[in-house]
Formats: C-alpha cells, structure tokens, sequence
C-alpha cells in the first residue's frame, strides 16, 4: 500500500471513530445481550434469499456490460463478464476503492480491448446507477403509500427535497453526457486550458477523462440499446431493494416490517455512507444503515446495529466467497491486479497532451 493509500485509510479510521464514539454516546443504554439475542433470532432462508437476489444483481450488471459491448464484440460469452464482475467487487470488499478498477481490468483482457475503452464504459456505467436509483426514488416519492407513511413524517419533505436534487443532478449528468457526445474533442481542449494554468498535468488527465467518457458513450449505440440498459439497471436495483427487504424481513418483527418503497431510504444511506469505507471493514456503510433505521424507522439500536451489519454483508461481502474461489481457480492475485490496474490507468492518463 502506497503513502496516500495509508493516509487516506488513516483519515477514514480517524473519522469513522469519531462518528463511533458519538454514536456509542447516544446509545447508552445499549445493550449487547440483547443484540445477540435478536442477531440469534434471524430466519436463515431470508438471508439466504436475499444473497440469491444479490448474486442476481451481479448478473445483471454483467448483461448490461455485454450490452456496452455489443458494438465491438457482439459474440463474448457471458461468462466473460460474470467472472471478471464477481472477481472485481470481491477486489473492492476487500481492497476498497484500491480495487475499483480490477472489474474494467479484467473485462479489457478478457476482450482483447484497451483499457481505456472499459474505463470509459465504467464511467457510463455510473451514470445508469445513478438515474436508476433516482427513478426508483422519485416513485417512492410521489406514491401516496411509499415515503409519506414512514414513522416520522417530518422527514417526507427532506427526503422529498433529495429526490428533487437527485433528479437534478441526472438531469445535469444527461446535458453533460450529450454535450460530450457531439463535442468530445471541443470539451475536451476546453477543459485541458481551463484548468492547464493550474496544472499542466492536471489539465491533461483531466482532459483524458472527458475524451475516455466520450469514447464509452459511443457504446450507446441506438435507441434499442439505450432502452434496454435504462430497463436492466431499474430492474437491478429494484433486485437489490428486494435483497434489502429479505433481509430486514428475517428478523420478524413489526419494526423492520418496511416496505421497498420506504427501503429505498436505507439504500441511499449506505450508498452515502460508503464513501467512509476501510477495506474488508466498511464502516461507513453501516453506520448510515443504523442511523437510518434508528432515526427515522424508530427501530431499536440493537436491532438497527444488527440489521444494519447483516446488510452489509449481505450487499458488499456476500460476493467474497465466490470472487475468491473463481480468482484461486483462474490464478488471478486481487492485489496484483488491483496494482496493474491503477499503473494502467497511470499510463492512459501520463501520454502526451493533445
């Protein structure tokens, strides 16, 4: 690990045991007896449903690759790419964002194709999680049944006021990504003056990424392809949302009884909170799952510590056995291939500027 890896892991732990230590102090009368014994309740075939529900999601991120391919290698096997993609996000459970890149790695050998192409169609791939999740969210937000009735109201109109945000942001990612589209090169040089006073090389890799992301979106490569990616990556995260409800539901209690629509809350939780993650650990993660459900679905801190912890490894770690397993058998290294990903990545962007 490099000095800004163990730097940053630093800041990570410094942070996520602050939060800790404030958390533990709101919780005094915590009781580990009792999280032990709710943990001990769980009914097993949910759990085991919702790894079953996430494994598919996986799959379904791999359809929507093959789909990405489709203009350059319309024949790859499935297989292909639901290897590469169990493989690469047990590299990011257990390396962290050291391993983000080890997925686009993979698929680029698999394929015969630079790296950057990959990259570039990682960085789309972005954009369709995000608008995905937003659909979703923006339903929950306007079914009469869905955010209204959760146990605290007075949250409706942030969560409300969220929805708006996110909606705005995909609506400015969408402008961004057409602009790009048509005037890649234009943006590109753009970009590169702006900012190459600050930086020559800044400028220049920054100059790279939009040029990469303009190479990715010509993957989109008709109205049909661009439906049925939009209709894959709804369909995957509302997969996951019903992982979340499989899960709160194995502890059979009217607490965690919630609805996917309400879910969503919890899954924008995590996902904000894994933006604190240490490798293997997390942290982040957990600790806006548990703060989700203690705030705002009035579930006791127990049982909010044990469901948000069981989310977790359901969601992000459940993969490691089987990424683990297939990395043993293809002789892959995780770490290995977490190194050259990010020197290939280093050399893609450190080329001559334009």
């Amino acid at each position: 690990m490099d000095k800004k890896r163990i730097v940053a892991s630093a800041v990570v732990f410094v942070i996520l045991a602050a939060l800790f230590y404030l958390q533990y102090r709101h919780w005094q009368s915590f009781d580990w007896g009792t999280f032990w014994a709710q943990t001990g309740r769980i009914k097993k075939v949910h759990v085991l449903h919702a790894i079953a529900l996430i494994y598919f999601a996986y799959f379904l991120r791999a359809v929507r690759w093959k789909i990405f391919l489709q203009p350059v290698r319309p024949n790859v096997k499935m297989m292909d790419l639901v290897s590469p993609t169990l493989i690469g996000f047990t590299g990011l459970a257990l390396l962290g964002r050291a391993g983000e890149f080890i997925r686009p790695y993979l698929i680029a050998r698999r394929t015969d194709l630079p790296f950057s192409s990959q990259l570039a169609a990682w960085a789309v791939e972005r954009i369709f999680d995000v608008g995905a999740f937003t659909v979703l969210m923006v339903l929950a937000i306007f079914l009469p049944s869905a955010l209204p009735a959760i146990p605290h109201p007075e949250y409706y109109q942030r969560f409300r006021e969220g929805g708006f945000l996110l909606i705005g942001v995909v609506v400015a990612l969408t402008v961004g990504a057409i602009v790009i589209r048509r005037s890649g090169d234009a943006v590109g040089r753009w970009v590169e003056e702006r900012f190459g006073h600050l930086s020559a090389n800044l400028g220049h890799k920054l100059a790279q990424r939009v040029r990469e992301f303009g190479t990715g979106l010509d993957t989109i490569h008709s109205p049909v392809s661009m439906l049925w990616l939009t209709v894959v990556s709804v369909g995957m995260w509302y997969i996951i949302a019903l992982a979340y409800q499989e899960v709160t539901h194995s502890y059979g209690v009217p607490a965690l009884e919630i609805p996917v629509s309400q879910l969503l809350i919890l899954m924008g939780a995590s996902m904000l909170g894994s933006m604190l993650q240490l490798p293997a650990v997390g942290g982040g993660s957990q600790m806006a799952t548990i703060a989700a459900l203690s705030s705002v679905f009035d579930v006791p801190p127990e049982m909010a510590a044990s469901c948000g912890i069981l989310l977790w490894l359901v969601t992000f770690a459940a993969v490691v056995p089987v990424g683990l397993a297939l990395a043993h058998y293809e002789r892959l290294s995780l770490r290995k291939l977490s190194e050259e990903s990010h020197r290939s990545e280093e050399a893609e962007l450190s080329g001559p500027p334009a």
